[in-house]
């Protein structure tokens, strides 16, 4: 199926996987800066728009509540889950306030538990989720970061990094994966459990 991509609201100036005309584009309230800017058409405007101040006067634009359980990321996340959509690109949404940022990685992970995987991107890092699963990248350079975000991951190798590991159990409450860094054509696989993946260059996993 067609990739989702969702704009957040943090400042996006590239784009490193560009939407074609079958995808879903979503922007999420001031992520609608992002999209005009970069020549994107969103198929559906989300959110509360306590960001951006205004509620855009525009076709497909569903207002939310201030008052919700859901971020408006979340809140769109579920929308194209929604719609059979399992593979998800995330802009403007590393970075800016922490919270927010723990906020989207939880959000990976929700991504994981129903079946699908998603990117985020933010001007500087990227991240993903995995589980019970494998990532890999090509020719590819930088600092990368694992993080276990279940209790504990069990049968973790990371292959091609300069601390190698080799069916290790790695814990959420111990950052035994912080500071890697890619030494070119890299593998990263868990057995049991769900890992965090974060890296500092514009590179894509396959």
């Amino acid at each position: 199926m067609n990739r989702c991509f969702i704009f957040a609201a943090l400042n996006t100036e590239k784009l490193i996987i560009t939407p074609e005309a079958e995808d879903l584009v979503i922007a999420c309230d001031k992520g609608i800066n992002n999209t005009d800017k970069l020549g994107v058409t969103p198929n559906i405007i989300i959110g509360d728009f306590d960001s951006l101040g205004f509620v855009p006067e525009r076709e497909n634009v569903k207002v939310l509540p201030i008052r919700k359980d859901d971020t408006d990321v979340g809140y769109a996340i579920k929308y194209a889950l929604d719609l059979g959509y399992s593979d998800f690109v995330v802009y403007g949404a590393v970075g800016g306030s922490l919270d927010h940022t723990l906020a989207n990685i939880q959000l990976a992970e929700y991504l994981c538990e129903n079946g699908a995987r998603g990117i985020f991107f933010g001007e500087n890092e990227a991240f993903t989720a995995i589980k019970n699963d494998s990532l890999r990248f090509k020719n590819a350079k930088g600092r990368v970061s694992v993080f276990s975000l279940s209790e504990k991951s069990e049968g973790v190798s990371l292959k091609g990094f300069d601390y190698p590991l080799e069916n290790a159990t790695l814990f959420s409450n111990f950052p035994l994966g912080v500071g890697n860094s890619f030494l070119g054509d890299a593998e990263i696989s868990v057995q049991n459990g769900t890992l965090a993946v974060i890296w500092s260059e514009k590179i894509l996993p396959y």
